[in-house]
């Protein structure tokens, strides 16, 4: 399955979450972007719901060679989550990719201010939160957001994708409660060639998506 643009799919995630399986009807909603890519798809499914919107801030570790390559990922106060196996490939340590994560957690604390514009973060304690991005593709940088977002006890967690490998699939498991993805191809190889249009989505756009959010409630 392709998708036109990230805002397609998040009508279509839309269509899918409107009609929960018998007993798994969504209890008070917040749905949580995974900024960038996921903000104009989690746009589409909270207007659908009618619920509100905010952003789940989560940076990748990258290889001190290669920064695109992540082995690694943090997300709010919670130390950096590693990925063991691929630390021993690479024969690197946590210590050695310290100075890496510092700069990732300044990155992630200036979006978290830039996107919310001093607002708290939302009230999500007994609520069902669907967190919501374009794509999985090994599934680290949401585990880490994932992990972090149980310290802040939501009823329920359901993480809702276009599209996802299934390695990722099953890295997320032991985080969620439940798995929305509309698509999960094998061979996967990026979350780019899922989509007709997959244009950056730039830091402005995520600001003003939050920000319209606002104003409709």
């Amino acid at each position: 399955m392709r998708f036109r643009d990230r805002r397609q799919a998040g009508r279509k995630l839309a269509e899918r979450l409107r009609e929960p399986p018998e007993g798994k009807r969504l209890r008070d909603p917040v749905v949580l972007a995974l900024p960038r890519g996921g903000a104009p798809v989690a746009d589409e499914i909270a207007q659908a719901l009618h619920a509100p919107l905010d952003v789940l801030v989560a940076r990748k570790i990258g290889a001190p060679f290669n920064p695109e390559l992540g082995v690694g990922a943090l997300a709010g106060d919670d130390p950096p989550l590693y990925d063991e196996r691929a630390l021993a490939t690479l024969d690197l340590t946590p210590a050695q990719l310290a100075p890496r994560a510092l700069e990732e957690r300044t990155e992630l604390r200036r979006r978290e201010q830039l996107y919310r514009r001093g607002r708290p973060p939302a009230d999500v304690r007994d609520r069902t939160v669907i967190v919501v991005d374009d794509g999985l593709a090994t599934g680290a940088t949401a585990r880490a957001a994932l992990r972090s977002l149980r310290h802040r006890r939501p009823a329920r967690v359901i993480l809702a994708v276009p599209v996802c490998s299934p390695e990722a699939a099953a890295a997320v498991g032991p985080e969620i409660d439940e798995l929305v993805c509309l698509d999960r191809p094998d061979p996967f190889r990026a979350v780019g060639l899922w989509y007709e249009d997959f244009a950056r989505v730039r830091d402005d756009e995520v600001t003003d998506v939050l920000r319209a959010s606002l104003a409709s409630r």
